[in-house]
């Protein structure tokens, strides 16, 4: 049954080009992995961790996989990213949106700091707008029908005692996800 699997992973990534942002350490680095064990064509790693992404990119090859330092939440970053992805690429089929980050303390709604929560929303929220936004745009504009995933978090449905900013930022990104799917999704229906 694995080994079935398994090629029917390579099957559907073979030649695939994707971007996993957050990709050079946790969640992001196992999928980058797995993405270039399954017969990605090119793996790029979006982070702003330069040492570890560089790191990531030369144990998976250079010849497969790149490291592009970029903040997520910084939408020239983001655009410059992609279409840097695209030009050495070829095209881009698969965006894993994957960055985040966690505020400082495991702050509650009533010592709620401002500032360590726009910082969250900054990267959690924004950030993953920022990505499905220009890698939806560029894939609509080649004609790709590619994949965007965005990691969210079980906090977004089942709140936990603290980390009210981490658990909003979370919550944002499925309603985003739910919004985007709704409009990307008909849009192909439209061809």
């Amino acid at each position: 049954m694995a080994d079935t699997q398994s090629i029917s992973l390579v099957k559907k990534l073979q030649g695939k080009v994707a971007i996993v942002t957050g990709g050079a350490s946790g969640i992001g680095e196992s999928t980058a992995r797995l993405f270039a064990e399954h017969g990605a064509l090119a793996v790029v790693i979006a982070d702003i961790q330069a040492e570890k992404g560089k790191s990531m990119a030369e144990s998976i090859g250079l010849q497969r996989c790149s490291y592009v330092q970029c903040d997520v939440a910084d939408e020239e970053l983001v655009k410059s990213m992609v279409e840097w992805t695209v030009k050495t690429y070829g095209g881009l089929d698969i965006m894993f949106s994957n960055a985040g980050t966690i505020g400082s303390s495991d702050q509650t709604i009533l010592d709620l700091d401002f500032l360590q929560y726009d910082a969250v929303m900054r990267v959690n929220a924004r950030g993953m707008a920022v990505c499905l936004k220009q890698a939806a745009r560029k894939m609509m504009e080649l004609g790709t029908r590619g994949a965007i995933v965005c990691t969210s978090s079980v906090a977004a449905v089942m709140a936990p005692q603290a980390f009210t900013d981490y658990t909003m930022s979370k919550h944002a990104v499925v309603g985003l996800v739910r919004a985007a799917s709704q409009q990307l999704g008909c849009s192909w229906d439209k061809d």
